[in-house]
């Protein structure tokens, strides 16, 4: 099998576990409980609650019918991305048996939240979309310069409110909360999960036996700077180290054991790729 058929089988693949996972989210948790957090899965359990409609026909009909706007007012590429998820997400929702795994709906709303938002971070790790309610803030933005982030979080806001009268306001209010999960459990996903710390080390006196305990002693690699005190004018150099979290605060008690006037500066950094630390 050739390289680019390989990554494409990949690609195809990973799309289809990500909505799947969105699938879940919906008719285990969400459905179950009629809390519509947004999008067209959102729109389905409105209707589905107040009419009896059929959740995943629901979702292929205002799919397609954002697909051919998409069409007409994206370019193409735009809804050649898209489509694969719009057609292929209400299938899975279709195999998918809505089944209340969750008696609580505060916590159904909660684990139903975080596994929504691992599907739809994979899918846009993948750069692909679920389709739907992703199209108008599209839109949006091209024609209004109007931001894709405040588009969709007034469309998810409106189909939100709605609960109000089809569920009642605990209901709104918990679609609400998963919308704000949702919104940090994919920032964090997208941003990175091997978190790790650089910390930026200085020592008027005492830097060649931090560099010392840190290389030979904790046998840590890092990074040295040429740098010039912005009041002294000096020349000075100064360390920089990536660490594991775990091991952050007893790297720090060991350098200002061995050097106690040691200015350290800590940064959080969501990933690190290459090197070794």
């Amino acid at each position: 099998m050739k390289k680019r058929e390989f990554h494409w089988l990949t690609q195809m693949g990973l799309i289809i576990v990500a909505l799947e996972i969105i699938a879940i989210s919906i008719n285990m948790f969400y459905a179950p409980h009629n809390v519509a957090s947004g999008g067209t899965t959102g729109i389905a359990i409105l209707l589905h609650e107040s009419f009896g409609f059929n959740m995943s026909l629901v979702v292929l009909i205002l799919n397609v019918a954002m697909l051919v706007l998409s069409y007409f007012t994206l370019d193409k590429a735009t809804t050649l991305r898209i489509t694969f998820g719009s057609l292929f997400l209400p299938i899975c929702l279709a195999l998918t048996p809505q089944i209340k795994l969750v008696d609580d709906r505060l916590l159904a709303v909660i684990v139903g939240g975080a596994i929504f938002a691992a599907g739809v971070a994979l899918l846009y790790h993948i750069d692909a979309s679920s389709g739907g309610t992703t199209v108008p803030p599209l839109i949006f933005k091209k024609y209004f310069n109007i931001k894709t982030s405040f588009g969709l979080l007034a469309i998810d806001g409106l189909v939100c409110f709605f609960n109000v009268f089809v569920s009642g306001f605990e209901a709104f209010f918990l679609a609400i909360l998963s919308s704000i999960l949702t919104m940090f459990i994919m920032n964090y996903i997208e941003t990175g999960l091997d978190r790790k710390k650089v910390i930026y080390i200085m020592s008027d006196n005492n830097l060649e036996e931090v560099k010392h305990s840190l290389v030979t002693v904790m046998e840590k690699g890092l990074t040295i700077f040429d740098v010039k005190g912005g009041y002294t004018g000096d020349q000075k150099q100064m360390l920089m180290i990536v660490v594991e979290n775990a091991e952050y605060q007893h790297i720090l008690n060991r350098i200002h054991a061995v050097a106690p006037d040691t200015f350290a500066l800590v940064y959080n950094v969501a990933e690190v790729r290459g090197g070794n630390l």
